[in-house]
């Protein structure tokens, strides 16, 4: 996290786990939706943003990498050298597309239910009586 912007690591990695996890279960359960799902919301958004901005790159073996899968090396299957074969760069474009969409559809998803709350079977209409 450090390497966004959010000094001291140490406080921002713990705290962003703790959002997701216990945010998560919060979400599920329908207490104190809006907030915790704005919370969620602005943190996958950021992800969003670090997905698209710093993309993995085209290199996904080292040029000693593709020299020893070239070279025909026990490490790599047949398949997983046929696979690797342009050094991995056709593999990485689906691993950067599948992450940019999946923060996409969770950050969308977050941020519904800040706009819209948990719904009347929430806990925060049965506990609170009101739609929090």
């Amino acid at each position: 996290v450090e390497n966004l912007g959010f000094y001291p690591g140490w406080l921002w990695s713990p705290m962003l786990a703790a959002i997701q996890f216990f945010g998560g279960i919060l979400i599920v359960l329908g207490l104190l939706t809006r907030p915790v799902a704005l919370a969620n919301g602005v943190m996958l958004a950021i992800t969003l943003w670090f997905h698209v901005h710093f993309p993995y790159g085209h290199a996904f073996l080292t040029p000693d990498g593709i020299a020893a899968l070239k070279a025909g090396s026990g490490f790599f299957t047949p398949e997983a050298a046929k696979r690797l074969a342009d050094g991995g760069t056709a593999f990485l474009e689906q691993v950067q597309s599948k992450a940019e969409i999946a923060s996409l559809f969770w950050t969308g998803g977050a941020l519904f239910y800040a706009a819209f709350g948990g719904g009347a079977l929430s806990l925060d209409r049965v506990l609170i009586k009101r739609e929090f």
